[in-house]
C-alpha cells in the first residue's frame, strides 16, 4: 500500500455528527483568521493582503497533509521579525513591495524544502535543539523588539529605524518632535484595552473580531481618515494568483540562513502546540508527519505570494473552544476568506492601521513569559543566566542573530553538562537498601581502603581528564585507598581518548598500590574497552556485575568493616 495523505483518511473516517460543529468553527475561526493574517504581513514588511493568501494556502494545504485533526496553521507573529529581518536588508532603500513579496515567497519554498527534507529523514529531533530556558528569553526578546516596533505605527507615525535600540531611540525621538497623531493613539490604546479586557473577564468572546467591527464602525462614523488616522485600504480582488517568484542569484544566501532560523522556530512551535493538544484530544503526536506537513503548508504559501508559516496555539485553542473536530474547519476558514477577496475586497478598508497594531501588541505580549523566568530564577539560576543571555541576544543584536545564539546556548549547556558531569563518593546507610550519596548523607558508612566513586556521564573526550583528576583524587585521601570502586552505570560510552586516559590512570593508580574496578558497567561500554586493547590492563576479576558484589570481593580480600 502507498502512502494515503492524513486528510483522504480523515475524510473515509468522517462522522456526520461531526459536520455542524466543524462548520461553525470554521466561520468563528475565519473571524480571527483576517485581521490576524494582515496584521502579520505588516508585522513581516510585507502588504496586509499576501496575510490572506498565506492563510489560505496554508490551511488548504495542512488540511490534505497535516496529521492533527484540528492544529490550525497561519502567519505567526513569532516568525514575522524574523521574516523582516531577513528580507527588508534585501530589499533595500528602494522598498520595492513586489520584490518583498517574491523575497518572502522564495523564504517560504526554503523554508518548505527544509521542513519536508528533515520530516523525510525523520529528523524531528531537531526541533530539541532549543531548551525551554533558552526558549522563554528568546522569545521574552522577540515580544519586546515586537513591542517597540509596533509603537510607531500605534501612535499614528513611522520610522526608519532598524534594530531594538535604534528603533525604540527613533520613536522617542519623534515623540519628541510632536509627530503623535492624537486620534490615532487613542484608537490604538482602545483596541488594545479592549483585546485585553475581553480576553480577561469574557474568554468566550471573539475579542479580535470585536474589536475589529468596533474600530471600523468608529473610522467610518468619526472620518478618522480626515484626523491622520491611516487605513488598510482596499485589498486586491480576486483569488490568489499563482506565482513562481523571480529573484536575483545573491539573494539566496541571506535568504538560506534565515530559511534556517525560521524552519528551527516553526518546528519547535509546531511539534509543542502538536504535544499540547493531542494530550486534549486523545492523539498520538506524529513528529515527523507534522514536519511534512509543515513543509507542505509552508511551499503552498510559496507558490502564491504567500510568505513561510507556523502553528498557532490562539487560534487553535479558538478552533477547539468553537467546537472543531477535523481539518474541515480550517477548510470553511479557508473559503470565508477566499469569499470575501471575492465578492466583498473593500470589507476591511476602513480598518484603523493603529487597530492592526493593537492585534500585533497583544499576541507580542502573549509570547513573553516573566512568570517562567522568575521560575527560573528560583529553580536553577544558571539556566535562568541562559534565558537572560539568549533575551539580550535577539534585543541587541537582532532576531535572525538571537535565534543562532538561543541554539548555540542550548547546545553548549548540554556540553557544559557532559564536559563536568556531577561526581560523589557513595556509601552504606542504615535503613535504606543500596549505596547513597555521601553528600546527601554525611554520616554515612564506609569501609577502610575502599572509595566508592560515581561519575555521571559517558567517558568521552571532553570529560576524560575531569575523570582521571576526580579518580586520583579520590586516590590521594588521607589514609590512602587500596581500592576504587567505579560506579559505573551512568557510563553509557567510552571512547578512544578516555580509554587512553584509562589506561594511564590504571598505571599511576598501580604505581601507589590502588586498585581501579568497575561495577555495573554496561555490556556495550565493556566490549568497547575489550576492544581498544585494554582487557590487557583489566583483568576480568576487576568487573563486577552490581555494586554489592564488588563491595563483598573486596571484603572478602581485606576483612574490612563498615565505619561511621
Amino acid at each position: 500500500m502507498g502512502w494515503t495523505p492524513p486528510g483522504v483518511r480523515a475524510l473515509r473516517e468522517y462522522r456526520r455528527a461531526w459536520l455542524v460543529k466543524d462548520v461553525v468553527a470554521g466561520v468563528v475561526l475565519s473571524t480571527l483568521l483576517v485581521p490576524q493574517g494582515m496584521a502579520y504581513a505588516e508585522l513581516a514588511g510585507l502588504p496586509p493582503i499576501t496575510g490572506l493568501y498565506t492563510s489560505v494556502l496554508c490551511l488548504l494545504a495542512y488540511a490534505v497533509a497535516g496529521p492533527s485533526r484540528i492544529l490550525v496553521l497561519g502567519p505567526d507573529s513569532s516568525l514575522g521579525p524574523m521574516i523582516a529581518a531577513t528580507v527588508i536588508p534585501l530589499v533595500a532603500a528602494d522598498g520595492d513591495p513586489d520584490r518583498a513579496v517574491a523575497l518572502a515567497s522564495v523564504l517560504a519554498l526554503m523554508v518548505g524544502g527544509i521542513t519536508l527534507l528533515a520530516g523525510v529523514a525523520r529528523l524531528g529531533f531537531v526541533a530539541d535543539l532549543i531548551s525551554k530556558p533558552t526558549m522563554i528569553g528568546y522569545m521574552n526578546g522577540l515580544a519586546l523588539t515586537i513591542l517597540i516596533g509596533q509603537l510607531p505605527k500605534l501612535f499614528g507615525f513611522s520610522t526608519d529605524a532598524d534594530g531594538l535600540i535604534d528603533e525604540a531611540r527613533a520613536f522617542a525621538g519623534a515623540l519628541g518632535d510632536g509627530e503623535t497623531v492624537p486620534a490615532a493613539v487613542t484608537v490604538g490604546i482602545g483596541c488594545i484595552a479592549l483585546i485585553v479586557l475581553l480576553q480577561r473577564w469574557l474568554p468566550k468572546v471573539p475579542a479580535v473580531l470585536v474589536m475589529v467591527v468596533l474600530a471600523i464602525t468608529a473610522s467610518v462614523a468619526l472620518d478618522l481618515d480626515e484626523h491622520g488616522v491611516r487605513t488598510v485600504g482596499r485589498l486586491p480582488e480576486g483569488l490568489p494568483p499563482f506565482t513562481v517568484p523571480d529573484i536575483r542569484w545573491d539573494d539566496l544566501g541571506p535568504l538560506c540562513v534565515g530559511a534556517l532560523g525560521i524552519a528551527l522556530v516553526s518546528l519547535a512551535d509546531t511539534i509543542s502546540n502538536a504535544s499540547a493538544f493531542a494530550a486534549r484530544t486523545g492523539q498520538e503526536v506524529r513528529g515527523n508527519d507534522e514536519m511534512i506537513a509543515i513543509g507542505a503548508a509552508n511551499a503552498a504559501a510559496g507558490l502564491f505570494q504567500g510568505f513561510p508559516v507556523s502553528t498557532s496555539g490562539s487560534r487553535t485553542a479558538v478552533a477547539e473552544r468553537a467546537g472543531a473536530k477535523t481539518q474541515l474547519t480550517g477548510l470553511v476558514g479557508a473559503a470565508l476568506i477566499l469569499l470575501m477577496l471575492v465578492l466583498l475586497p473593500g470589507l476591511f478598508s476602513d480598518l484603523p492601521q493603529p487597530a492592526l497594531a493593537a492585534v500585533v501588541i497583544t499576541a507580542s505580549l502573549s509570547l513573553a513569559d516573566l512568570p517562567g523566568t522568575r521560575r527560573l530564577w528560583r529553580q536553577r539560576k544558571a539556566e535562568c543566566c541562559l534565558s537572560v543571555a539568549a533575551f539580550l541576544g535577539v534585543a541587541l543584536l537582532g532576531v535572525l542573530q538571537g535565534i543562532a545564539i538561543a541554539v548555540g546556548l542550548s547546545i553548549l549547556n548540554v556540553f557544559r553538562r557532559a564536559w563536568w558531569p556531577y561526581c560523589t563518593e557513595l556509601g552504606r546507610v542504615p535503613g535504606l537498601e543500596g549505596f547513597h550519596d555521601r553528600r546527601s548523607y554525611p554520616t554515612a558508612e564506609h569501609l577502610p581502603g575502599l572509595v566508592i566513586l560515581r561519575f555521571d556521564a559517558p567517558l568521552f573526550f571532553a570529560n576524560a581528564t575531569t575523570f582521571r583528576d576526580e579518580v586520583l583524587h579520590a586516590a590521594h585521601a588521607d589514609p590512602p585507598p587500596r581500592r576504587v570502586v567505579l560506579a559505573a552505570e551512568p557510563v553509557t560510552d567510552v571512547d578512544t581518548t578516555a580509554a587512553d586516559i584509562l589506561e594511564e590512570l590504571d598505571a599511576a593508580l598501580q604505581e601507589r598500590g590502588v586498585t581501579l574496578v568497575f561495577a555495573e558497567l554496561k555490556d556495550p561500554a565493556r566490549r568497547k574497552i575489550e576492544r581498544y586493547g585494554l582487557s590487557r590492563t583489566f583483568d576480568p576479576d576487576r568487573f563486577h556485575p552490581t555494586l554489592e558484589a564488588a563491595v563483598t570481593a573486596y571484603r572478602a580480600a581485606s576483612g574490612a568493616r563498615w565505619e561511621s
